[in-house]
């Protein structure tokens, strides 16, 4: 007697399954995303199934990663592609995910001299080959499949002649073991499932490109970010031509790398020194402004900090911020106000991370206090002086990671003097350490009334 059919609704946002129908996921608590599937039947097992046979981990050995030529990629990537694992890209449209990717497949058909599939959705095969001239990746081993049906674009794989395949976009694709129209629900989870499949049966990498909402999430069900090994976001604003490409997920690797990149003519071009980004190098001493060497990953970054203090009349002066929590930067002003006894009441506060970056590295919780001590006494920091510190709710300057690497990088860019954590035990030849041990002696010494 065959087994009767179960229907199960699963939340397109969150991926919570529950097996009656409401207007409100109960997860996620968000409306009309509960999508109607039918539940595969239980499997049977006799009790002759043989037992499965589990393996030593010290037997296992990791297959060699693929490099994909791109040295700001494979570093966010954890050193590169691994066979058999699965990368979702996401980002706004026009970013440049399909150029990166398309750079990315005609490096690693030039470099190894394998055979790479380019498979696409959205676009033809014309339109994807000019795109691959221009920016100089056209190969003989570079091979293209323009069209919706991912099930003929993977025939192609089955005989073991591709060693890298790129899908775009998983929303533009549709596969026969499911219905319904691509870009669904049970089209994406479908479309996912069968390249996770393809890449894990033939241990080749795949790279999957995925469209994002206009709340900056990738499309389609929570599901769709469970099912593969890499979750990357490519972001970059509208006015600029960087792009930043940050790690959300990685089973092989840190999620605290960035990379950069530049968008010129030629495609995207891997951004060297990282700090001219967010640093104009200006050596006129402005009130309010403070300097400080953040990480990203492993990256060190120069981060120039501005505070703008302006007299208010209103009761409840305004706190903005820009690149640093709110949260974070009223509580740094309640700190100023309580432990170094800086009137902060009668003023609007405004502070801003110079070039877009956003800073959450507690490192910058101390040049963001000097900043706002600077603009409220509207007295200069010293010039060529980095701030690295974490400051506590007592005003305690506490220490901070990587030490070395960054007092190295400050060096480098020319900077003379550093402001430590008096419990810091770092000896560097080239700068000059200054350290404090609460935050009011650390302002006092380089912000005095005027």
């Amino acid at each position: 007697m065959p087994s009767p059919k179960i229907t199960r609704y699963v939340c397109s946002e969150c991926g919570y399954t529950t097996t009656t129908k409401t207007g409100k996921c109960p997860s996620c608590s968000s409306w009309g995303t509960l999508i109607e599937q039918e539940a595969p039947p239980p499997v049977q097992q006799s009790a002759d199934t043989p037992a499965v046979k589990v393996i030593n981990a010290l037997d296992v050995k990791a297959p060699p990663r693929i490099a994909t030529g791109i040295g700001e990629l494979d570093r966010v990537l954890g050193g590169g592609l691994v066979p058999g694992g699965v990368v979702l890209i996401g980002g706004q449209p026009g970013i440049g995910k399909s150029t990166l990717l398309l750079q990315a497949a005609g490096s690693v058909a030039k470099t190894y001299g394998l055979p790479v599939l380019y498979i696409s959705g959205e676009e033809s095969d014309a339109q994807v080959a000019l795109r691959a001239s221009r920016i100089n990746v056209a190969d003989g081993k570079l091979y293209l499949y323009s069209g919706a049906n991912l099930d003929d674009a993977l025939r192609n794989v089955d005989g073991g002649k591709f060693s890298f395949i790129v899908l775009d976009s998983v929303q533009a694709m549709t596969t026969g073991g499911d219905s319904g129209w691509p870009g669904t629900v049970t089209q994406v989870r479908a479309v996912a499932q069968r390249v996770v499949d393809t890449a894990r049966q033939h241990m080749i990498p795949a790279v999957v490109i995925g469209h994002i909402t206009k709340d900056g999430k990738i499309a389609g069900p929570m599901m769709l970010e469970h099912m593969v090994d890499t979750v990357l976001s490519f972001t970059g604003e509208g006015y600029s031509s960087y792009r930043m490409l940050r790690a959300v997920k990685n089973r092989y690797g840190s999620t605290d790398e960035l990379g950069v990149f530049e968008m010129t003519e030629s495609g995207l071009s891997p951004v060297a020194d990282k700090s001219g980004l967010y640093w104009n190098r200006d050596d006129g001493a402005v009130a309010g402004v403070a300097m400080t060497i953040a990480l990203e990953g492993s990256t060190p970054l120069a981060a120039e900090i501005q505070t703008l203090a302006a007299r208010t009349i209103f009761q409840y002066p305004r706190r903005t911020s820009r690149g640093i929590e709110l949260n974070r930067f009223q509580l740094l002003t309640a700190v100023i106000e309580r432990r170094c006894g800086i009137a902060t009441n009668n003023h609007d506060l405004y502070i801003n991370v110079a070039g877009g970056l956003t800073l959450q590295d507690p490192s910058a919780d101390l040049p963001s206090c000097a900043a706002i001590a600077s603009a409220l006494r509207n007295v200069p920091l010293a010039a060529g002086t980095c701030w690295l510190g974490e400051v506590g709710l007592a005003g305690e300057i506490r220490p901070v990671t990587r030490i070395d690497l960054r007092l190295k990088e400050a060096a480098r860019l020319g900077f003379h003097t550093a402001v430590v954590s008096s419990r810091e035990k770092v000896k560097f030849d080239g700068i000059k350490i200054v350290r404090v041990t609460h935050i009011d002696g650390a302002l006092r010494g380089m912000v005095s009334s005027t």
